[in-house]
C-alpha cells in the first residue's frame, strides 16, 4: 500500500499530475477539489455550506472535509493506494488522516510537495479561471487571500511531515512531463 500526499499552493499543478501519477502507479486519486465541485455542482447541503468559505477563499473547514476524504477512502477497499490531491491542509487534518490510515493498519508513505513561485501561481489560476467558472479563480486578491491562509495552516505541514522524514519538495515550474518524471522519480525511491 502506497499514500501519496501531494502538496502544493493553489494552482502548483497537483490535479494536473495526478492524472499521470494515479494511472502510472495505479492509485485512487482522491482530489478534494473535484468532491467538493461535485457537492457544489448537485447543491447538497455539503456543497452549499463549502460555498460559503470557498467563495471567500478560504479552506472549507476540517469537518466537512475529513467526512468527505473518509467516505471516498471507504468506496476503495481494495486499491493497492491513494493519492491524496488537496488533503490534509492543515496539521488537524494530517492527524485525523494518519488516525484514520492507522485504522486500516496503513500510513503515509510520503508527502511530495509541487513548489513555485506566487506570482506564477497567480498567473495559473487566472488562465485557469477563464474556463474553469471558479470565481476563487477569477479574483486576485481572493487568490492572494487563498495563499495567505496556505502560508498560515497549511505551510507548516511541511514541517509536521519532515519530523516523519515524509517529505519531498520538488520543482513544479517547467514543462509538464519534465515535473512529473521529478515526481516519479520520488516515488521509485521510496522504499514501500
Amino acid at each position: 500500500m502506497i499514500n501519496i500526499v501531494l502538496f502544493g499552493k493553489p494552482g502548483a499543478g497537483k490535479g494536473t499530475q495526478a492524472e499521470f501519477l494515479k494511472e502510472k502507479y495505479n492509485l485512487t486519486h482522491i482530489s478534494t477539489g473535484d468532491v467538493f465541485r461535485y457537492n457544489l455542482k448537485n447543491d447538497t447541503p455539503l456543497g452549499r455550506q463549502a460555498r460559503a468559505f470557498m467563495d471567500n477563499g478560504e479552506l472549507v473547514p476540517d469537518s466537512l472535509t475529513i467526512s468527505m476524504l473518509q467516505a471516498e477512502v471507504e468506496k476503495n477497499p481494495d486499491t493497492s493506494g491513494f493519492l491524496f490531491d488537496g488533503f490534509p491542509r492543515t496539521i488537524a487534518q494530517a492527524e485525523a488522516l494518519d488516525a484514520f490510515l492507522a485504522t486500516k493498519g496503513w500510513e503515509v508513505t510520503a508527502t511530495i510537495a509541487l513548489e513555485a513561485d506566487d506570482d506564477i501561481l497567480v498567473k495559473r489560476l487566472l488562465e485557469r479561471g477563464k474556463t474553469s467558472g471558479r470565481p476563487d479563480d477569477q479574483d486576485e486578491d481572493k487568490i492572494r487571500i487563498r495563499y495567505q491562509e496556505y502560508n498560515e495552516k497549511t505551510a507548516p505541514l511541511i514541517d509536521y511531515y519532515t519530523k516523519q522524514k515524509k517529505y519531498y519538495p520538488v520543482d513544479g515550474i517547467g514543462p509538464i512531463s519534465g515535473i512529473t518524471e521529478r515526481l516519479s522519480s520520488v516515488i521509485d525511491g521510496l522504499a514501500v
